[in-house]
């Protein structure tokens, strides 16, 4: 199949191209602790990373993917924030599985609000209140597992196993730095669910407990997520952040203290939103191009991408960047939207970083009998000729 190439001007980064210098990177901090990354929220482009694969302990992050199953069932109308959920002994505070952990406290046989327990995993933290929204929605905790890895295996998790709600330890149960990014990703997807991780408190059963991502207050851009700590695991703290419309997840695992997991998570912040930047290239179902169509009702057919087209690059390179069309030669009714005739790439001083199909942004129907003969007539005559 040929194409036609093109390039296309980066007509809205103008006004930013003028005032754009040449700016030097520094190499990314080196962070204490086992494994650390840093994920731009839009672009999903990896910043900087240290055994981002790594199998680890995941502690109380787990309960990033208790919420994100919630979050997913709420979405979907299976459940609401208003439904009441009946205590089990296995969900109840005063298990001894649970002594010494984070807990909501709720109680045996007590009806709680879904919504409420969703608070008291995001919030509080509460290994209690995930085995009470674990069983309400999968039954027992060892399905609700099942639920989550099948969730895991959709983000794309590869280095994650879940056995528990929690996050209590266990030999098979473990996640990675860029899964944990991978979730938080996902996370973000449902605002008004991640709306939730930038509550600095909540109260249930007359006690108040304080959120323990303590950059809340010492960070005003960040707004999520969750912090995780066990003996095994040291540490933890998955945080997003965002400045200037720009959004970053930084993820660091078994860190030595709470203030070294908030320290090292700073740094990362810093060095993200100091030396890159992210722009919103193209939008979903803009057009970009427009191709002509044999034998169809319509003589064009308009050219787009499928998805946002966001890249994170180094600050000051914008100018450097280079969008090329590639289109197909002859295009055919009928014509499905959606359907691929092309692709965009986007380079930047020779390194290819985006690579995206174009499609058919609408419908074109087969053209009337004269029409399709005429357009076979004429392609057969171009043809001869090499057009």
């Amino acid at each position: 199949m040929s194409y036609t190439k093109h390039l296309l001007a980066l007509l809205f980064l103008l006004p930013v191209l003028a005032s754009a210098q040449p700016s030097l990177i520094p190499a990314p901090p080196q962070i204490a602790a086992k494994s650390w990354i840093l994920m731009d929220a839009d672009s999903g482009e990896i910043i900087t990373e240290h055994n981002a694969d790594e199998r680890l302990p995941p502690a109380s992050l787990t309960k990033l993917m208790t919420s994100y199953v919630l979050s997913y069932w709420l979405e979907n109308g299976q459940v609401t924030n208003d439904d009441m959920v009946t205590i089990s002994k296995n969900a109840w505070a005063q298990n001894p599985v649970f002594k010494g952990s984070s807990l909501m406290w709720i109680e045996v046989g007590k009806q709680v609000a879904l919504g409420d327990l969703h608070r008291g995993i995001v919030v509080s933290s509460g290994n209690d209140a995930s085995v009470a929204v674990a069983e309400y929605i999968a039954g027992s905790e060892k399905s609700f597992a099942e639920v989550m890895n099948q969730h895991a295996y959709q983000l794309g998790m590869k280095n994650t196993h879940f056995v528990n709600s929690h996050g209590l330890p266990h030999e098979e149960h473990y996640s990675s730095a860029r899964d944990m990014a991978l979730l938080a990703k996902g996370i973000l997807e449902y605002p008004k669910e991640y709306a939730l991780y930038s509550e600095r408190e909540y109260t249930y059963n007359g006690i108040r407990q304080t959120n323990r991502n303590r950059l809340l207050w010492s960070d005003p851009s960040v707004d999520g997520l969750k912090t995780g700590h066990t003996e095994a695991a040291g540490y933890c703290l998955v945080s997003s952040a965002e400045r200037e419309g720009m959004r970053l997840i930084s993820v660091v695992m078994g860190a030595k203290s709470e203030s070294a997991r908030e320290r090292e998570t700073q740094r990362l912040l810093a060095y993200g939103f100091r030396f890159f930047e992210t722009h919103h290239l193209y939008t979903a179902g803009t057009e970009l191009s427009t191709s002509r169509v044999w034998k169809g009702a319509a003589d064009n057919v308009s050219l787009g991408v499928k998805d946002e087209v966001y890249l994170t690059i180094p600050r000051g390179k914008h100018n450097d960047l280079e969008a090329t069309l590639s289109v197909d030669d002859v295009v055919t009714a009928p014509v499905s939207e959606g359907q691929e005739y092309g692709e965009l790439v986007v380079s930047l001083e020779g390194e290819e970083l985006v690579r995206a199909p174009l499609v058919a942004l609408q419908n074109v129907e087969e053209g009337g009998l004269v029409k399709r003969l005429w357009d076979a007539i004429v392609l057969f005559v171009l043809n001869l000729i090499g057009r």
